[in-house]
């Protein structure tokens, strides 16, 4: 399903869903300003088409649990495919990195790590570095506190595009 497939509704639908997390189909449906067995199909059609990874409750972290935040950019020694897969996959295996994106330019990387403090982020970077993972260097900017943090707006995100 291509961006230019989804009409006014269904954009309501994955609006609603990016909002509220997962819903009933009542709720969806009052939500959305459908009835709900058309709201449920198109519901379906979006999630088949791959356009739902998955709910998620954005949780208020620091009154569960004490964490360090880190942002830390990474440059690998070497730019073979090979080498990217390595890296991505031994990422992909750690819990504490809860964001990592590749970008193009100075950096190769831009990872998010969650740790229950500094020293245990200092033991997962002496972990990383041990793996031979290819690093040739890594940056690390400590999260002082965070200032935003939200989703795209979808319904936006596709008007701007049409435009």
């Amino acid at each position: 399903m291509k961006p230019t497939d989804l009409d006014a509704a269904d954009i309501r639908i994955l609006s609603a869903l990016q909002q509220h997390g997962q819903l009933s189909k009542s709720k969806l449906a009052e939500l959305v300003g459908l009835s709900p067995t058309p709201c449920w199909a198109r519901f379906a059609k979006l999630k088949k088409a791959g356009l739902i990874r998955g709910y998620h409750a954005d949780l208020t972290l620091g009154k569960i649990v004490d964490t360090s935040k880190v942002v830390v950019t990474v440059s690998l020694k070497s730019h073979r495919k090979a080498d990217f897969e390595r890296f991505e996959a031994h990422i992909n295996q750690l819990h504490e990195v809860t964001s990592c994106v590749a970008t193009g330019g100075g950096m190769d990387y831009v990872l998010t790590v969650v740790t229950t403090s500094l020293p245990a982020f200092q033991d997962l970077m002496e972990e990383m570095l041990g793996a031979e993972l290819g690093i040739d260097r890594y940056m690390t900017y400590i999260v002082t506190r965070e200032v935003k943090a939200t989703q795209p707006n979808i319904a936006r995100l596709i008007a701007d595009s049409a435009d």
